[in-house]
């Protein structure tokens, strides 16, 4: 898991003197917002890397025909009691196959950092209070004899693993 400090990110925001720019020019390393994107999408340059900004009460299947585009997906926990963003990644990285970055961002605590890794995160913007640390030593600490159940890097759960064996 990559721990990223929101201050010193290389993806930044396309934003006027109002805000937000509603159809932002192509540049490296924006952060565009979903409405941003789907401005731009249909002249924003093939190789230009683009990050997206997605809410998590909208359909991620929506992204899917623009996926090979985008190098990153930034996913919302506006509560922490709030899941549906797990369910999001998981659908990129099971059924569309998404292989850019994922990243959680929000009301991030240690105690969900084995389930963001396990449903397709791969970056946390993690909660002002939360240590890093401990968030790393929470990742840590079935790393050496996996779940039983299955999840987005080894699908298969652990009996059918250990008779493959």
């Amino acid at each position: 898991m990559k721990f990223i400090n929101a201050t010193t990110c290389a993806w930044k925001h396309a934003i006027g003197e109002d805000g937000p720019k509603p159809d932002p020019d192509p540049a490296p390393n924006r952060l565009l917002t979903l409405e941003q994107w789907h401005a731009v999408r249909a002249h924003w340059p093939q190789d230009v890397p683009v990050a997206i900004e997605f809410p998590n009460d909208a359909d991620i299947n929506q992204l899917a025909p623009d996926l090979s585009r985008i190098a990153l997906v930034v996913l919302d926990f506006p509560k922490w009691t709030d899941g549906r963003a797990y369910s999001q990644a998981h659908l990129l990285r099971i059924r569309h196959q998404y292989k850019g970055a994922i990243r959680a961002r929000g009301e991030v605590l240690v105690d969900m950092m084995q389930l963001l890794a396990r449903t397709g995160f791969d970056e946390v913007v993690m909660r002002g209070d939360q240590s890093q640390a401990a968030a790393q030593k929470a990742l840590d600490l079935f790393a050496p004899v996996g779940f039983y159940q299955g999840d987005v890097d080894e699908t298969r759960p652990w009996f059918l693993r250990r008779s493959a064996a």
